[in-house]
């Protein structure tokens, strides 16, 4: 049997959709073949020879044995011949609610923009393979790719790319970064630069005269790596002596020791005569806030903090100073690779990164003298 181009048309087309699906593989490929085409379009030679003689007449491409290529101004591409890609594509976060239903907006907005449906799956960052859940949403749903945001820390993690790339079906990772072994080869993938966030907030520190700064991130996020990488390089670039700074691992709220770890940071700040804090993430800064507050201590006045996140930051009293990821174009962005790689699969791999901004609000103030 032969294999069917992913790309191709399902049916027979009408003389316009033919002239708008060759100049579109022209546009792409520079080159378009009379075997190919024929099969992909499900026409006889002929009938081709006839669309390539008249679009000949009319400059938009020069025949060549056996095909056609570009003319030599380039190919034009009527509004017709760009069709939008449609169909079904798979969505897996490992939340529906904080941080993720941002980045959804922004897959959703964009996928109706561009006549595609999104099927939502939640799944928890417990879960140790998705895989069940990926093969579920293919054998219910006429999917035509993926964009996941699977869990990279479990023994599971390269199983679920493996199978990604053996479904034949492409695939965006968003705000997580992966390679296929064993070649190492990166996965296709939009990410937010947590790191220069952190470089974002030490460096807003600094301009208020904070020298003594502390990191609090939380032990269970894929985010706090990147975080603490980019606060490594912020307190190099500030020429921070090791004991300028700190850096502390909260666990998770729910679990019992939370407030203990949270004393423990104040215990540590006071001793150190740190007097700014970069928080990850909104719910952390405001239970610390609150801890710190009932300890007599005040904000901005003794401890200047800046939140990681700022999907609630402007709710708190004093509204927080937050690095704000941009999640919504973030998954407009997974949405805009994996429509391109449906309409080009031979395309390159990209890897989309972009920055954060920071919000300055009342949790920061000067360093009093």
């Amino acid at each position: 049997m032969t294999e069917q181009n992913p790309t191709a048309p399902q049916a027979a087309l009408l003389g316009a959709e033919r002239r708008a699906y060759v100049l579109t593989a022209l546009a792409r490929d520079g080159v378009v073949r009379m075997a190919q085409l024929t099969e992909e379009l499900d026409v006889a030679p002929v009938t081709l020879r006839r669309d390539f003689a008249q679009m000949e007449k009319e400059g938009l491409l020069v025949r060549v044995h056996g095909g056609a290529v570009a003319a030599s101004g380039g190919v034009t591409l009527p509004e017709q011949a760009v069709k939008p890609t449609t169909g079904t594509i798979a969505v897996l976060v490992p939340s529906l609610n904080y941080y993720w239903p941002g980045v959804i907006r922004g897959i959703e907005a964009e996928a109706r923009r561009r006549g595609l449906t999104p099927i939502l799956r939640g799944a928890s960052y417990e879960l140790q393979d998705e895989r069940p859940v990926l093969e579920r949403l293919v054998a219910e749903q006429d999917v035509r790719g993926f964009i996941v945001a699977p869990n990279t820390d479990t023994p599971h993690a390269q199983d679920v790319v493996q199978w990604l790339k053996a479904s034949g079906l492409p695939s965006v990772f968003v705000e997580r970064d992966a390679v296929l072994l064993p070649s190492g080869e990166p996965v296709e993938n939009v990410v937010t630069d947590h790191a220069l966030g952190a470089v974002f907030a030490a460096r807003h520190l600094a301009s208020l005269g904070h020298r003594k700064v502390g990191l609090i991130l939380s032990r269970d996020s894929p985010t706090s790596r990147k975080i603490a990488r980019g606060w490594d390089t912020a307190c190099a670039e500030l020429e921070l002596q090791p004991s300028d700074h700190f850096e502390q691992y909260f666990p998770d709220r729910a679990r019992a020791n939370f407030s203990v770890a949270v004393d423990d940071a104040i215990d540590t700040a006071l001793r150190t005569g740190v007097t700014g804090l970069l928080i990850h993430s909104d719910p952390e800064a405001m239970a610390f806030i609150d801890i710190a507050l009932n300890r007599g201590l005040a904000v901005p006045r003794d401890l200047s903090v800046v939140a990681y996140d700022d999907e609630v930051a402007q709710l708190f009293t004093p509204g927080l100073t937050a690095v704000s990821p941009p999640r919504a174009a973030v998954g407009a962005a997974a949405v805009d690779l994996l429509a391109r790689r449906l309409e080009d699969p031979t395309r390159p791999v990209h890897r989309v990164t972009l920055n954060p901004s920071l919000n300055v609000r009342q949790s920061t103030a000067a360093v009093r003298a």
